[in-house]
């Protein structure tokens, strides 16, 4: 059954996340040889269309406003809901991002509609499409299908391969006019406290640490590692209640989700907390002392060592094998 099917794209320090691409790469599957249209929302964002195309969006609608700049649930659900009314799509895509586990909540209030949220995986088989998400932190997944109404769902970021890029594609390009008023919350400025570069919820390689780091100066030797893997620093929540870091970093239960291809675990004990919010990545690396660590049960690779000897050894491997590669 051909469907058509919507998708956010999310803009953010002047790029497309990448987890615009893993929801058309979603959508595809959902529309079944239907049609995948990418909706943009911002104040001047539809230079990006192009890059959608490349990656597999049919078509592209562009709601601009100055009241678009910064993210609010009301002024990005006020677009949205204007180009659903518009659009009237069969199956909608958002990434399971901060943006889109605020957002789609109330959009699916909004449209009378079910929610299949933080899906990692989606596949069609005996006439349905199944989607399947973790459950219990992690500990187990269960499969859903959606029996009626629109197909709503948020993809965890990470897990759905994007399409081939490809620079022949193009496609139509059309702007709806939304008169964005009523908003309750009004962004005067955004403070970021995450470390420069790679975000940390979209990272392919994750160092991160716990309290084996010891201080805030223990985490410099972690920022080299994922510098030259071109990764992105994590912490538990025991690193950031100690004051090590900043919470922005941490990895968790109550922190952030995390499935990148490698995940480093520095000075990790690996309690429960920590486990849900990384055990899904594809393979860990675990470095500690005690090797009755907990962290070393999840791991596929385990080193038992000072993480101040052992990481500025793996730095200076890693700077060799780039070097001749």
């Amino acid at each position: 059954m051909a469907r058509k099917v919507l998708t956010l794209a999310e803009v953010r320090d002047g790029s497309l996340r990448n987890v615009s691409f893993e929801a058309i790469a979603a959508a595809k599957t959902i529309a079944q040889g239907g049609e995948v249209v990418s909706v943009l929302v911002g104040e001047s964002v539809q230079s990006y269309a192009n890059e959608l195309f490349f990656h597999g969006a049919d078509r592209v609608v562009v709601v601009e406003h100055p009241n678009l700049k910064n993210y609010t649930s009301d002024g990005y659900s006020q677009a949205l809901k204007a180009v659903i009314d518009a659009e009237n799509p069969e199956g909608i895509v958002l990434g399971h991002t901060s943006l889109g586990k605020d957002l789609s909540p109330k959009l699916a209030v909004k449209l009378n509609s079910g929610l299949v949220s933080d899906v990692v995986s989606v596949e069609e088989a005996g006439g349905n499409l199944i989607f399947t998400r973790p459950i219990y932190s992690g500990k187990a997944f269960e499969k859903k299908i959606v029996t009626d109404g629109i197909i709503f769902v948020t993809v965890r970021p990470n897990n759905i391969q994007p399409l081939e890029r490809d620079e022949s594609r193009s496609g139509e390009v059309s702007n709806v006019s939304v008169d964005i008023k009523d908003l309750r919350t009004i962004v005067k400025e955004v403070v970021r406290k995450t470390a420069e570069g790679v975000d940390l919820s979209e990272a392919k390689v994750i160092v991160a640490g716990g309290r084996g780091v010891k201080s805030a100066e223990g985490f410099k030797p972690l920022q080299e590692l994922a510098e030259v893997l071109g990764g992105a620093v994590g912490a538990s929540r025991g690193a950031c209640d100690a004051g090590y870091c900043d919470y922005s970093l941490q990895i968790g239960q109550t922190g952030k989700v995390v499935t990148p291809d490698l995940y480093i675990a520095c000075g990790i004990s690996g309690a429960i907390q920590h486990l849900a919010g990384m055990s899904n990545s594809k393979v860990i690396v675990a470095i500690n002392k005690d090797p009755e660590a907990n962290i070393f049960k999840v791991a596929d690779y385990g080193i038992v060592g000072d993480l101040f000897e052992v990481v500025p050894l793996l730095t200076e491997e890693f700077k060799k094998l780039k070097v001749h590669s």
